[in-house]
C-alpha cells in the first residue's frame, strides 16, 4: 500500500481558475498533503460555493466541520468539504467566525447543509443566518454550553441517564470516574524497562527479599524411603473374608422340585401337578340346506 489515504487526482489549473472565478471572496489558499483548501470571506461564501458547484462540477457537499482556536479574535473556523464526482476531486472552503458573527447558510444550495450546520451550532455555538431550523441536534434539550469548545469545562454541568429505580431519565452532576493520566509515548521495545506487579515471580530472588520466591540453589537431596516391612498375602481361605465354603449336597437339594424334595425327605408334596384339561366333545355336524 503506497498511500495511507485514497489518492486524489490533481486538477491542472483549477486553483488559479477558481481564484479568478470567486474574485473578491478569495482570501488565501494552500495545497498540503494532496488537499486543496481555499479561505474565503463570510460575505462571499455562498457565491463561492455556487461557483464551485455550477462552474467546476463539485456536485456534493460532503461535510461541514468546526475548529476552535480560543487565542484568535475570530476563534472558529467552519470548513466545507466538496466532492466532484465527474472530476474525482475534492476541495475545501473555509471561513472564520466568532461567537456573535453569523455565517451565511448553504441550505439554499444543498438542503443537507441544514443538518450539518445544526451540528456545528450545537458543538461550537456558531450561528448560521438563513437556516430556518437552527436547533440543537446532538445534545439534550436544555443543555447549556457547547461541548467542542476548548474552554468547555469537563465538570460542573449535568449529564443524563435512565434510572431503573425511578423509571425515568434523571439529571446528575458530571463527574469523571478516572483521573487524568500522563503518557510518555515511548515504544515498549525502545523505552524504559517497566516492571509490573507479578514480574518478580518470574525470576527467583535472594533470601530476605520482599518476594516469597526462594533463591536459586542446588537441587535438594532426595532420600530413599525404606521398603515395606512384609507384603500382605492371602495364604489361607480364612484370610479372604469369604467365610466357609457352601455345602454342595444342600445346594443340590435346594434346586430339586417340590415333589422330589418330599419323596426324599419323607414328607408330603406341597405342590401338586396341574390337572390335565378334559377332552372336548365333538358336536354333530348340522345338515346343509337342501339335504334330505
Amino acid at each position: 500500500m503506497s498511500s495511507p489515504a485514497p489518492l486524489i487526482k490533481e486538477r491542472e489549473g483549477f486553483a488559479d481558475a477558481f481564484k479568478v472565478a470567486i474574485g473578491s471572496a478569495y482570501v488565501t489558499h494552500k495545497d498540503a498533503v494532496g488537499e486543496l483548501t481555499f479561505t474565503v470571506t463570510r460575505e462571499g461564501l455562498v457565491e463561492a460555493a455556487r461557483i464551485a458547484r455550477d462552474q467546476f462540477d463539485y456536485q456534493q457537499l460532503m461535510e461541514i466541520a468546526g475548529v476552535d482556536y480560543p487565542e484568535r479574535a475570530e476563534r472558529f473556523e467552519v470548513c466545507y468539504h466538496f466532492l466532484s464526482i465527474t472530476a474525482n476531486h475534492r476541495v475545501r472552503l473555509k471561513v472564520t467566525a466568532d461567537e456573535e458573527t453569523p455565517v451565511p447558510s448553504l441550505t439554499g444550495l444543498w438542503p443537507v447543509a441544514g443538518w450539518l450546520e445544526r451540528e456545528v451550532f450545537d458543538m461550537y455555538g456558531v450561528v448560521f443566518s438563513g437556516n430556518a431550523d437552527l436547533r440543537r441536534i446532538l445534545t439534550d434539550y436544555g443543555f447549556e454550553g457547547h461541548p467542542q469548545r476548548k474552554d468547555f469545562p469537563l465538570t460542573g454541568y449535568v449529564e443524563l441517564r435512565y434510572s431503573e429505580a425511578e423509571k425515568r431519565v434523571v439529571y446528575e452532576p458530571v463527574s469523571l470516574p478516572q483521573d487524568f493520566r500522563t503518557f510518555d509515548f515511548l515504544m515498549p521495545w525502545d523505552g524504559p524497562e517497566y516492571r509490573l506487579p507479578g514480574d518478580e515471580k518470574a525470576v527467583p530472588q535472594a533470601p530476605g527479599a520482599p518476594s516469597p520466591a526462594p533463591a536459586a540453589s542446588a537441587a535438594p537431596k532426595v532420600e530413599a524411603k525404606a521398603p515395606p516391612a512384609q507384603p500382605k498375602t492371602t495364604d489361607t481361605p480364612a484370610k479372604t473374608g469369604a467365610g466357609a465354603p457352601a455345602n454342595k449336597e444342600a445346594t443340590k437339594a435346594a434346586r430339586k422340585p417340590a415333589v422330589r424334595k418330599a419323596a426324599t425327605s419323607g414328607g408330603k408334596a406341597t405342590a401338586k401337578a396341574a390337572p390335565k384339561p378334559a377332552p372336548k366333545k365333538k358336536s354333530p355336524a348340522k345338515p346343509a340346506k337342501g339335504d334330505a
